[in-house]
């Protein structure tokens, strides 16, 4: 398993620096991906990156550390994705398309990373697990918001907006887990497919 092949590249982590942490980073993201966090060292992480165990402790102070930086940046592009499609153009069902579309495209192309950032919120410690609990919270209420507004203006027939955007986030976030770069569809083709169930899941009305 290779993030920087599967994942957009090295350069998907730019806003990393300097460089030397940004391949731990990446090489975290191997691991963590491969072993699940716990049954990755600090070693196994250094060995992928071509550094010394020692080099690590220059850049993070702990492996949960790293853990942590990888969440955040995923989590905050997460949001970034779905409040952008929140506070954009269109009617209540063209805003709900964008945000599928975007964040399973997203979860597609990045399946790598996604699985870390998504299924590995329990091995932070209590601090951070709370940060990024807090950024999940927000990405849901952009999504129950479009919701909310597409049933408000007739567009949308949900008995349920909270257990409605629940499920929404599941569908999405679930790509990560089973995504593979030689099957038979490409991110954007599962985003679309993705859009059109969800819309058809809200009883969009055309």
């Amino acid at each position: 398993m290779d993030s920087t092949a599967e994942d957009g590249g090295y350069q998907a982590w730019s806003e990393v620096t300097p460089d030397a942490a940004r391949r731990l980073l990446v090489a975290a993201v191997d691991a963590f991906a491969e072993r699940g966090y716990h049954a990755t060292t600090t070693r196994d992480i250094a060995g992928r990156a071509g550094m010394s165990p020692a080099a690590l402790y220059i850049h993070y102070k702990t492996k949960e550390e790293l853990l942590h930086r990888i969440s955040r940046i995923g989590h905050d592009k997460a949001l970034e994705i779905l409040e952008s499609a929140a506070d954009g153009p269109g009617d209540a069902a063209a805003r709900l398309d964008r945000a599928v579309r975007s964040f399973v495209r997203w979860h597609a192309a990045h399946h790598t990373t996604a699985r870390v950032v998504q299924y590995e919120l329990d091995a932070l410690g209590p601090e951070h697990r709370a940060e990024i609990v807090a950024l999940r919270r927000r990405s849901g209420a952009a999504v129950q918001r479009i919701i909310a507004e597409g049933v408000a203006a007739g567009r949308f027939a949900v008995p349920d907006v909270p257990g409605t955007t629940l499920a929404v986030l599941s569908l999405c976030i679930d790509v990560a887990r089973w995504f593979n770069v030689d099957g038979p569809r490409t991110p954007d083709e599962v985003g679309a497919l993705y859009a059109d169930l969800v819309l058809r899941m809200v009883g969009a009305q055309k």
